[in-house]
């Protein structure tokens, strides 16, 4: 009797680009993925294609090696690619520097040109550019109004952080409901309550950082992080307590009112901008903060929200976009433009350490419900439904 030979595994492309190009955002999005995904699939093959690196990658071993994973790198940076791919539309297909796939997921807005019919998976984090368009460089804003819709057009599924970028999607651009899947971001098992205290003294040290009380707040310095009216809502905090407001995050973009808002409300010495903080040092930077402040306009998801509660530390955020999704009853919500109430709360939490707790308590439930394993095996099951659309249209 003759024995059917089992198929091959199914050979997935993912583009990494963004995990060896970004530090945080997008770029911690896809690392922790990609790296999730081979600890537990071992189903499929994976293929992760990058444009060529830069000299000085932004994490130290940012994707995993494997027995599943093979790595593809382009000589052309990523800015020749998207001329190539966005501007001059040149359908140079990415099995070009693959091989044959049978599947394709783009985790980083903008889907490149395939080669064959295999189904496309592209990831939309956040329609923010559509609605505060002032919050980006304008050529920023005309190349994600020009290549984005287009991707999500061609794409055969798409994966929304959240269910307000999923809506956003609906709503803006009639994406039906039925092409969208909401993918949420989970909390890496670093992300603790850190008790050495060498460990807490080094952070302090490397980021020149005082023994005195601070106020955290974790993000890109750009305009839709809304980062000068904290600042302001800042200033009567600073008259009456001995808490310091720290910034960790990289310059974006049109970041330059910010750094003026110190100086405007005669805050130098007191608000601190640390720049971008390696991902090991995170931890111990949440874990001596009083409150962590999340004050954005819009979010995709909100990711350090859930790091600031699974390291034991009460968070205020703003009541914008997927936020109340990702804090759920765990944290205080409020208007991103009501300076006062900002004010207010932060003071009466800082007065009130029971209450305090209770949220630290609440946070680390609402924390631990998100995990990236958990975000992994949906998304499996998502390649799988693509690889056969029968079961996708069931």
């Amino acid at each position: 009797m003759m024995t059917k030979r089992p198929a091959a595994q199914p050979r997935i492309g993912i583009d990494v680009t963004s995990a060896l190009t970004q530090g945080g955002g997008i770029g911690r999005y896809t690392r922790e993925l990609v790296h999730a995904l081979v600890q537990v699939d071992k189903q499929h093959q994976y293929h992760l294609f990058s444009a060529k690196p830069p000299p000085t990658l932004p994490v130290p071993n940012p994707l995993p090696q494997g027995e599943t994973i093979t790595h593809h790198t382009s000589r052309l940076t990523d800015r020749w690619l998207y001329r190539l791919w966005y501007r001059l539309q040149i359908p140079l297909p990415v099995q070009w520097f693959t091989g044959p796939l049978d599947l394709f997921h783009s985790p980083d807005f903008v889907l490149p040109p395939v080669s064959g019919r295999i189904p496309t998976l592209l990831t939309v984090h956040d329609l923010s550019f559509r609605h505060y368009p002032e919050h980006f460089t304008p050529a920023l804003v005309n190349y994600l109004n020009r290549v984005v819709p287009r991707s999500v057009a061609r794409a055969s599924h798409i994966l929304a952080d959240s269910q307000a970028t999923q809506n956003d999607l609906i709503n803006l651009w009639g994406v039906p409901e039925t092409k969208i899947t909401v993918l949420y971001s989970g909390v890496n098992p670093v992300f603790r309550p850190i008790e050495k205290e060498g460990e807490l003294k080094q952070v302090r040290q490397k980021y020149q950082m005082s023994e005195w009380p601070y106020l955290l707040s974790v993000s890109t310095i750009q305009p839709r992080k809304n980062y000068q009216m904290l600042i302001r809502a800042f200033k009567p905090i600073s008259q009456s307590w001995p808490h310091h407001l720290v910034i960790a995050g990289g310059k974006g973009w049109l970041y330059e009112e910010t750094l003026a808002e110190v100086e405007r409300q005669g805050l130098q010495g007191r608000v601190h901008f640390l720049g971008f903080v390696a991902d090991e040092d995170l931890p111990a930077l949440y874990t001596q903060a009083t409150l962590v402040l999340f004050p954005s306009f819009y979010e995709g998801f909100g990711l350090p929200l859930l790091e600031a509660m699974a390291c034991g530390v009460p968070v205020v955020s703003s009541d914008a976009s997927c936020l109340p999704e990702v804090v759920g009853g765990a944290g205080r919500l409020l208007n991103p433009h009501d300076e006062a109430a900002w004010t207010d709360t932060v003071h009466k939490l800082l007065l009130d350490g029971r209450e305090r707790g209770r949220l630290v308590a609440a946070g680390f439930r609402q924390a631990h419900q998100f995990t990236w394993k958990k975000a992994a095996r949906q998304l499996i099951g998502i390649y799988q439904s693509l690889l056969a659309p029968e079961v996708l249209e069931s």
